[in-house]
């Protein structure tokens, strides 16, 4: 299959993960405590990826501009987080006292929506670069999608909107992912800017989003998923050789 095919196929994936993960938390039964597992498995995953992945493969299309970019990616999503909205994870469960106001919510979805844009940024560049390297860029992002949808949800519904609108956001991230696709899909002759952007990005989401609520758990267990998330990752980098 065409890479870009391969990309949109892939993208429309991962965004249907989004909207999963929403459809979890506007249900009225629902057990998330697993989903924890999820982010730490996704962080360990993401983290290798960015690193042994993304950095190399953007320094040697680049050279040492990537580094820059990469540093801008990071920056970009820091920026929108800590200035335009906090980005919280498990928003109902742990952060309730801070989305009481309705536009808390509507700026939470806004830093999310910027962030999924950039996952699908990351798919279309992996696999513009090389089918390898696509497949494991869209494993380490699919593994935080679910939760992504969940987080989105879950913080409307505490901001007071209703299961209608908290499930329309988790949809708005899907469509925010797949619109990242489609873009480096068409401007796939910028590849060599679209990756090492998404890798700062991925940094950013897998170690200061993700590893913090890894950390908030007692005990050794999820520091254990975050390292079988890494294993995971050179498995399949070993396999796909």
């Amino acid at each position: 299959m065409h890479p870009i095919l391969l990309s949109l196929l892939l993208g429309s994936t991962a965004a249907a993960a989004n909207v999963f993960g929403g459809t979890i938390i506007v249900q009225k039964h629902w057990d998330r405590s697993y989903l924890r597992y999820f982010v730490a498995l996704g962080a360990g995953f993401m983290l290798a990826t960015a690193v042994i992945e993304i950095i190399p493969e953007s320094l040697e299309l680049r050279g040492r501009s990537a580094a820059l970019l990469v540093l801008i990616g990071y920056l970009i999503i820091h920026f929108f987080e800590h200035t335009v909205t906090p980005h919280f994870h498990f928003g109902e469960e742990t952060h309730h006292d801070q989305f009481v106001a309705a536009h808390k919510g509507l700026s939470v979805l806004l830093g999310l929506t910027i962030h999924t844009f950039f996952d699908g940024i990351a798919i279309a560049s992996g696999f513009i670069i090389s089918n390898r390297l696509g497949w494991v860029i869209f494993v380490a992002i699919f593994l935080h999608k679910i939760p992504e949808g969940f987080t989105v949800a879950s913080v409307m519904l505490a901001s007071g909107r209703s299961r209608r609108i908290a499930w329309g956001a988790s949809v708005l991230l899907g469509g925010a992912t797949f619109a990242g696709v489609l873009t480096m899909a068409l401007l796939k002759h910028h590849v060599g800017i679209g990756l090492p952007l998404s890798g700062g990005v991925t940094i950013y989401v897998a170690a200061s989003d993700l590893m913090p609520e890894v950390n908030r758990e007692p005990g050794g267990k999820m520091a254990m998923v975050v390292l079988l998330g890494v294993a995971v990752f050179f498995v399949l980098d070993r396999l796909a050789q």
